[in-house]
């Protein structure tokens, strides 16, 4: 257990903490892993067109990861990824304070991402990646043209 505060103690982070001051850790804690606006406008125009699937699944039992969209019949995977997140190379901005953590940590999960890409893969998935600047129209009528595709290929 950590040792308690009082009210009016102001919070310093421990050495070497990822959280620069206590208003950054509050704001690293509130951005979502789910159910942000550009998975939920995907989501929205897929289903519209029909197609039903399952939201933040591990594709892979045994893969201690999570897809945003799962068609298990289709065996279809989407990521729509954070572009600072997962290192766009179009929008992604080095950090100004605690760069050399923030850095490591968008590489290795850039490099988490190759690896989930290569299983899925080996296992007979198709995996989608966006990025969330692209346009959820877009998405969603690549999302259900190959669903739609591997469904009948499949049958």
């Amino acid at each position: 257990m950590g040792r308690s505060r009082a009210v009016n103690e102001t919070w310093v982070p421990p050495e070497g903490s990822w959280a620069s001051s206590a208003a950054r850790r509050r704001n690293m804690q509130a951005i979502r892993s789910r159910d942000t606006t550009p998975e939920r406008l995907v989501r929205r125009l897929v289903h519209a067109q029909g197609l039903r699937y399952r939201i933040a699944a591990r594709p892979l039992p045994d893969l201690r990861r999570t897809a945003d969209l799962v068609f298990r019949p289709a065996k279809v995977a989407v990521f729509i990824d954070g572009c600072y997140w997962h290192g766009c190379p179009d929008h992604y901005v080095s950090p100004r304070t605690n760069a050399v953590y923030w850095s490591d940590k968008v590489g290795r999960n850039m490099a988490r991402d190759l690896d989930t890409n290569e299983r899925l893969q080996a296992a007979g998935w198709t995996v989608l990646r966006f990025w969330e600047h692209q346009a959820a129209e877009e998405c969603a009528e690549e999302i259900t043209s190959t669903v739609t595709r591997l469904r009948q290929t499949r049958q």
